[in-house]
């Protein structure tokens, strides 16, 4: 009966991962666990005499069988958490990752800042809407256009902004970037977009290729859709409004040149991780 603890399931399971070589394997495990049993990981360790069911046992070797051939946590439970909210997740859109919460959180204290009753936002490839989505939950007066080139995508996105109550004050469009949203002003324009250049897609981790390529691919050297966004901005940015996008590892300096270089921006910032590296590049129209 010891076989069927919970306490031996995880040390076979985290045994398992650590053989093949994936990262956080006991982490990986615990969330797998909690997941079978409904219940929190904190309560793995409360109860970790407890004896599964033949059922839970084979569901739990199930889902350790396909994380060994890495496919992400996060698809395999169905959510992920984002600014401490519980995001549903399919492949269909990237898997909301912790050092996106800087632009997040960075655009929810601008936003308090505006002197505006009614702020208006676009979010350009909103994905999962955990950006978009975590915003609204967290400033009152905004509403949001959520763009993504996938259907399915803006499907995930519509479930979550359902989800967290704020369904109401956004709405969703399929296209790509601001073609949707011709004619529309924003006081804030936010976007992850694909950053990854070509050249490094064969360094990839394996659950990395498992995302959705186009939410990932930004062109030759990375900064496709920084061009892009950066040209069309002023446009659709109202009077000191902001636009404000991630960037990816070592692109800060490009980005930035990109805006100074359009000449309609009258200033920017970069805001940093937790880990000091440039995360977020935020600039405010003329």
């Amino acid at each position: 009966m010891k076989e069927n603890t919970i306490a031996k399931q995880l040390s076979l399971a985290t045994e398992k991962l650590n053989e093949a070589g994936i990262e956080n394997a006991r982490l990986d495990a615990e969330v797998l666990l909690a997941y079978v049993l409904n219940t929190r990981r904190l309560a793995l360790y409360v109860h970790v005499a407890k004896v599964l069911t033949d059922e839970q046992i084979t569901r739990f070797h199930n889902l350790i069988k396909r994380r060994l051939e890495r496919v992400p946590v996060a698809y395999l439970t169905g959510h992920k958490e984002f600014m401490g909210l519980n995001f549903a997740v399919t492949p269909d859109v990237l898997i909301p990752r912790p050092d996106t919460e800087v632009l997040a959180q960075g655009v929810i204290e601008h936003l308090h800042e505006f002197n505006r009753e009614n702020l208006k936002l676009a979010d350009l490839g909103v994905g999962s809407g955990a950006i978009c989505v975590s915003i609204l939950k967290f400033v009152e007066n905004v509403t949001a256009d959520a763009v993504d080139i996938s259907k399915k995508a803006l499907e995930i996105a519509e479930f979550n902004a359902e989800k967290f109550n704020v369904d109401d004050r956004m709405d969703f469009y399929e296209g790509n970037l601001f073609e949707p949203l011709e004619g529309n002003i924003y006081d804030v324009i936010v976007s992850n977009p694909p950053y990854i250049a070509a050249a490094e897609f064969k360094n990839l981790q394996v659950e990395i290729e498992t995302e959705p390529h186009v939410a990932l691919h930004g062109g030759a050297d990375g900064l496709k859709f920084y061009r892009k966004i950066i040209e069309a901005a002023p446009k659709f940015l109202a009077d000191d409004g902001f636009l404000a996008m991630e960037i990816g590892f070592n692109q800060s300096e490009s980005v930035q040149k990109l805006i100074n270089d359009n000449g309609n921006f009258k200033y920017l910032q970069v805001w940093k991780d937790l880990a000091g590296i440039e995360r977020v590049i935020a600039a405010w129209k003329k």
